[in-house]
């Protein structure tokens, strides 16, 4: 077998791993007392981080991907919810891969995640505004004044589900990201042996 057909068929065993581990960590998700109980916290983005860290930004994008459609099978969101985790999941990895592949230096890995982090937490806005709760509305059949009121019960002077967006889902999403960064930060050099084929 030569390099470039040993690389691939590493690159694809590993990306292989990570979406296995991306899946398991879907599903311990932590409620968070501060914001809506819809909004729970996991850390199913780090595995694609990695990934996209180790191997290009698509890499991250397809662990995203994967991850999402086996995720389907245990949908209760009617796949809105796996909508959303891919498209704000796959934002952080593009942007942050796309940054750490010019420079792979430990600091621009640092810089890398917090764009990836700050990316997905500003799209976060817009696409739930218009994509994500809107189908949740309208597939699911849960009104928005009823979205609105989980927000209202934590705070109670929110006046509209933008402004909801803007005080709850953006630093939360924000947050989640950069606990990703965090992680991955003291992990991946241990982990970078396994990826490169190194022992």
């Amino acid at each position: 077998m030569n390099t470039k057909k040993r690389i691939n068929a590493r690159m694809i065993a590993v990306v292989g791993v990570l979406t296995a581990v991306a899946v398991v960590l879907q599903y311990l998700e932590i409620s968070i007392p501060i914001v809506p109980s819809f909004l729970k916290l996991d850390f199913s983005d780090l595995p694609a981080l990695l990934g996209a860290f180790a191997f290009g930004p698509l890499a991250g994008v397809l662990i995203q991907l994967l991850k999402n459609l086996i995720h389907l099978a245990v949908s209760q969101s009617g796949f809105v919810g796996e909508l959303s985790n891919f498209l704000l999941g796959a934002t952080f990895v593009l942007v942050a891969g796309l940054i750490y592949q010019h420079k792979k230096t430990k600091v621009n890995a640092l810089l890398a995640g917090v764009f990836g982090a700050a990316a997905m937490a500003l799209v976060s806005v817009p696409l739930n505004y218009f994509v994500i709760y809107p189908l949740y509305y309208s597939v699911l059949g849960f009104p928005e004044q009823a979205v609105l009121g989980m927000y209202q019960a934590i705070l109670p002077s929110v006046g509209n589900m933008l402004e909801a967006l803007l005080i709850f889902n953006l630093p939360f999403t924000l947050v989640k990201g950069l606990i990703s960064v965090a992680v991955s930060m003291l992990i991946y050099k241990p982990l970078s042996p396994l990826f490169k084929g190194k022992r």
